[in-house]
């Protein structure tokens, strides 16, 4: 109850949270999706490099394009907002990564028969690559809310108003003095990915599997 009651700001970051990491969900979608579907069924010039600058970004940690991030965003003027966050997140290249090896398993004789029918690249698209590649963009969107729900070093980075913090800075700032607060905090805190967790357990393991694959 002293939670609920007396700590208001405690909703303040789980509001913060909910504004950051659900636009990077999405733009894992509307941005990844479309990339990934590319690298999977066309062939263009400098598909490969392209590609292998993708997985080089996914493998550099965040302290490594840090810097760069920072100066970047600092030179848009995101710097201190929550698009400081969001817009990193959602260009993340993981995702991409993942929903291409799911988009690489559908079969070339769906998506034929598909053109022979008349369908334009973006329907088939739309209505066969979306549907048949779902398991790889649920498994996107576990992975992704799991990894910045979580999230403490981005946020300690870019964003120097407390007051846009995410709960994942703000569980980090209890003091052993609330203790109690600090457990009901952690257990609310826990919900939504425990929840999302639950959810797609089975599409999170297929993700990590896929993306284990080599070519």
């Amino acid at each position: 109850m002293e939670l609920l009651l007396d700590t208001p700001q405690f909703f303040t970051v789980f509001w913060n949270s909910c504004k950051q990491v659900f636009p990077i969900i999405l733009g894992h979608i509307v941005l990844g999706a479309p990339a990934a579907w590319a690298f999977a069924r066309f062939e263009f010039r400098g598909k490969k490099v392209l590609y292998t600058l993708y997985i080089v970004l996914m493998l550099m940690p965040f302290q490594v394009t840090m810097v760069s991030s920072y100066l970047v965003l600092n030179k848009l003027g995101f710097i201190d907002t929550i698009w400081a966050i969001i817009l990193p997140g959602a260009a993340s290249t993981l995702p991409v990564f993942i929903m291409t090896r799911f988009f690489l398993s559908i079969p070339s004789a769906v998506t034929e028969a598909a053109a022979v029918d008349g369908a334009s690249p973006i329907q088939t698209f739309l209505r066969l690559g979306l549907p048949l590649g779902a398991p790889g963009i649920l498994s996107v969107v576990v992975l992704g809310f799991l990894e910045y729900w979580n999230a403490m070093e981005a946020p300690q980075a870019f964003l120097k108003d407390q007051t846009l913090w995410p709960l994942s800075l703000y569980m980090a700032n209890i003091t052993a003095d609330n203790a109690g607060v600090s457990l009901i905090a952690s257990l609310i805190t826990l919900m939504p990915p425990l929840l999302i967790f639950l959810f797609g357990q089975r599409y999170l393991e297929q993700g990590i599997i896929s993306s284990g694959m080599k070519d």
